[in-house]
């Protein structure tokens, strides 16, 4: 699975790197946060040209501020996000910095491949490993910090 996630100042700039990326978007199953995946959803079916009813694999979690990047994380944790695009705003604080952090941080201690800005979105969609089947991405074990013994 794909995730695409937008801050409300760059999702037009995300909704034009889908229109330009519909095709090879459109063979991954997509998972949005609230707002940008409706207008995922728009931009898609506008440039396939296709009526509302027009089916492709998008699952909608709730706005990032309502608990959307909670969800993601989890989804995360649980090793379904193949890659995350997050086109964020630098220029602007958001009221849910802290969760923004945290779904970064989730997806860099999973290492999932994560694009930040519609350069890094570039490289990661044009990689050929973007639509390998047989990539499997490391994922550092943990047991040890899991495992240490507590201090009393």
């Amino acid at each position: 699975m794909v995730a695409l996630v937008a801050h409300d100042n760059m999702k037009h700039d995300l909704a034009e790197w889908v229109d330009w990326n519909w095709e090879k978007l459109l063979c991954h199953h997509l998972v949005c946060t609230g707002t940008t995946g409706k207008m995922v959803a728009k931009t898609l079916l506008e440039r396939r040209g296709e009526s509302s009813n027009s089916r492709f694999d998008i699952t909608m979690l709730k706005s990032g501020p309502l608990g959307g990047d909670q969800q993601l994380g989890s989804m995360i944790a649980q090793g379904e996000i193949d890659a995350l695009i997050f086109f964020w705003d630098p220029m602007m604080a958001q009221p849910h910095d802290v969760d923004v952090k945290a779904l970064l941080r989730l997806a860099t201690l999973y290492n999932v491949p994560t694009a930040i800005n519609r350069s890094s979105a570039d490289f990661l969609i044009s990689s050929p490993l973007f639509d390998s089947h047989d990539y499997v991405r490391v994922v550092k074990d943990y047991k040890e910090y899991i495992e240490r013994a507590l201090k009393e």
